[in-house]
């Protein structure tokens, strides 16, 4: 060992799982610079790269994993969150508005008053959403936006003002803009009806949105997770991101999905294209910060993902298409023609279906097209066919079971107890040759290693135990956060595992995620998250 340079930092711990197949798990693992330099299944086998400016973690009673990857969420809207009213902690719908009169209290007049996104209605005493009117009683003196997750507002009457939106508004194609028996609006709007306050709202400061990039970030590693694909970035956030970067404000590595949810036309898209074109010339990207895509939506989510069969309680409602099949395939066809990859949101079987058509043309007219290039975003409802269609196509799948841990009880009230236990099927998709990745959709469902392990391998819900049959084991579900992720995001030969040579992201446990008590798993923190060699997280 005497040849090699003094680690950086040198880790002894009960268990080192590399995750390489076939590899038992070691004990001592030595970092220099960025990279894992050395393994070794004797705790002090490494001593002899111990140099002056080693920090050596003794930590016999800990386990090491790899970082683990969040490989659908939305870290931009996380940094939008920090500073939002924090009605997640709301229980009930006086408490809800309690925070947002508090918060109008200490607020110019005037000024837009946005709240968190992490919520469920479903999670209230009343399990419904606010209305236009019991935001009035908040504030009238304020724009109030109120967020949950990212394709459903409710605003007060001065936001509707500002945003253009009466009673007389009609439906913007694939959106709702939704009115009550009597016709009058609710203030809700779900999908493509948003994008008319997006282009209101104004844009925080440049500190500010770093700010609020280096807590979420910095909350994420706290979780375990080193790397997270945004999968719906603003073109104009990239440049927010590199700044982050710059200032050393990203705790995580960050894979961008630009939004092509406000494209609908060949000029737009190739426009967005354009603008993504530049960024990237500018050599903007590294490990740290990179461009992945370009993401779209074929259908809507709890409310509105494109079923077969209609909805519980609805005959004529089957949900809504965001897109005409071929419409979407000239889009993606575009992307893919300049050198992208692209994912694509499908919630519901005809979601699906449809989507499948539209990769499978996709996929005629680019013969050769390397695999990955085309994703799948959730693949919620998959069928049997499906699946297999998935499959022989070779297109992965990114799932997240937080999702449906918060959503349950909101997505039964849509689609009957049947088709949510239905959601997700990870023992079909595995057992039949798929590649999937894990990841949250926060703010949806919460981020978090040990949070999506324990939901996968349980299917515990905040409804109960939801489609017990499609859960999966322990070193599948870390697989899915780790070695998968890193495939799906096509860097296998540098993350995922633990050897010399790979980069130095890794994860440091007081209890080993793989034998602990189920139930432990849910609350389990790291005590420390490493993100090529620099500790982002410590306990």
């Amino acid at each position: 060992m005497t040849h090699q340079p003094p680690a950086d930092l040198l880790v002894r711990a009960a268990a080192v799982h590399t995750l390489v197949p076939g590899e038992p798990p070691q004990r001592a693992l030595a970092v220099t610079g960025t990279r894992i330099t050395a393994l070794a299944a004797d705790p002090h086998g490494l001593d002899g790269l111990i140099g002056p400016g080693t920090e050596v973690v003794d930590a016999p009673g800990t386990t090491v994993l790899p970082a683990f990857d969040d490989t659908h969420t939305h870290l931009i809207l996380a940094g939008h969150s920090v500073h939002g009213v924090p009605v997640h902690h709301a229980t009930d719908l006086p408490g809800f508005l309690a925070l947002i009169r508090e918060r109008a209290a200490r607020t110019p007049a005037g000024e837009w008053i946005r709240t968190t996104v992490n919520w469920q209605e479903l999670n209230l005493a009343e399990q419904r959403m606010p209305t236009t009117e019991e935001l009035d009683t908040a504030t009238a003196d304020h724009p109030v936006l109120v967020r949950r997750g990212a394709y459903n507002m409710v605003l007060n009457s001065a936001a509707l003002r500002l945003a253009g939106i009466t009673a007389a508004t009609p439906d913007p194609r694939g959106g709702v803009i939704e009115r009550d028996a009597d016709g009058r609006l609710t203030g809700r709007l779900i999908n493509k009806a948003i994008e008319p306050v997006e282009r209101v709202l104004p844009r925080p400061g440049l500190a500010e949105r770093i700010d609020g990039l280096r807590a979420a970030s910095a909350d994420y590693a706290a979780t375990g997770i080193g790397t997270v694909r945004d999968c719906l970035v603003p073109v104009e956030d990239l440049d927010v991101l590199r700044a982050a970067r710059a200032e050393g404000a990203l705790a995580v590595r960050v894979r961008a999905l630009v939004s092509g949810f406000a494209v609908r036309t060949p000029e737009e898209v190739d426009g967005l294209l354009d603008r993504v074109d530049a960024w990237r010339a500018a050599g903007h990207e590294d490990d740290q910060l990179s461009l992945w895509g370009v993401k779209f939506g074929i259908d809507g989510g709890f409310e509105a993902g494109a079923l077969e069969e209609p909805y519980e309680g609805q005959p004529c409602y089957h949900g809504r298409l965001l897109w005409e099949p071929k419409e979407l395939a000239d889009a993606v066809d575009r992307v893919v023609g300049r050198g992208l990859r692209v994912g694509v949101h499908a919630w519901g079987d005809r979601g699906l279906r449809t989507l499948l058509d539209v990769f499978e043309e996709v996929l005629a007219r680019h013969p050769g097209l390397p695999t990955g290039t085309l994703v799948v975003e959730h693949g919620g409802l998959a069928r049997a066919d499906q699946r297999a269609r998935a499959v022989a196509l070779g297109i992965p799948v990114t799932v997240q079971h937080p999702l449906l841990h918060d959503g349950a009880p909101t997505q039964r009230r849509a689609w009957g107890e049947e088709r949510t236990g239905a959601l997700f099927p990870l023992r079909e998709w595995l057992d039949e040759g798929a590649l999937i990745a894990a990841g949250s959709d926060f703010p949806v469902g919460p981020y978090g290693a040990m949070v999506s392990v324990w939901g996968m391998t349980t299917r515990g819900t905040v409804a109960g135990v939801v489609g017990a049959e499609h859960a999966i084991e322990r070193s599948e579900a870390i697989a899915l956060h780790t070695v998968d992720a890193a495939r799906l995001t096509g860097e296998i030969a540098d993350r995922g595992s633990l050897r010399p040579g790979s980069l130095a992201d890794l994860t440091l446990w007081p209890a080993d995620p793989l034998s602990c008590p189920v139930e432990e798993l849910r609350e389990l923190l790291p005590i420390r998250t490493v993100v090529g060699g620099r500790t982002v997280h410590r306990r």
